[in-house]
């Protein structure tokens, strides 16, 4: 229901957009954020944006960097992610719910399939 696209290699110091189309319920959710998990480490929260209050969340290590936008018309949103450095490689997810959950991963309900970004 979340279908993600635009990952790919890049080198340090460049630029790629992630997109994640939804569908139904999974775009019609509020809280809409992005995420990602490098090999042995967490998943962590990078950006999110909740419409109910218009509240966008950035993780540290990306603000300044990294911009989610959101499309309504096409049901995407995007995270623009500028300045790629290699610890920015790792999977990367778009993740919806109905409430508010910031950058708490674990309270997100829907979820995409994950794209590989590699920084090298």
């Amino acid at each position: 229901q979340l279908v993600e696209s635009g990952g790919g290699l890049v080198q340090p110091g460049g630029s790629l957009r992630l997109s994640c189309v939804g569908s139904g319920i999974t775009y019609r959710g509020p809280c809409m954020g992005w995420f990602r998990q490098a090999p042995g480490k967490e998943r962590e929260g990078i950006a999110a944006f909740y419409s109910g209050s218009g509240s966008y969340y950035y993780a540290d290590s990306v603000k300044g960097r990294f911009t989610i936008s959101r499309d309504n018309a096409k049901s995407t949103i995007y995270l623009q992610m500028n300045n790629l450095q290699p610890e920015g490689t790792a999977m990367y997810y778009c993740a919806a719910d109905e409430l508010n959950h910031g950058l708490a991963w674990r309270g997100y309900t829907y979820w995409s399939q994950g794209t590989q970004v590699t920084v090298s």
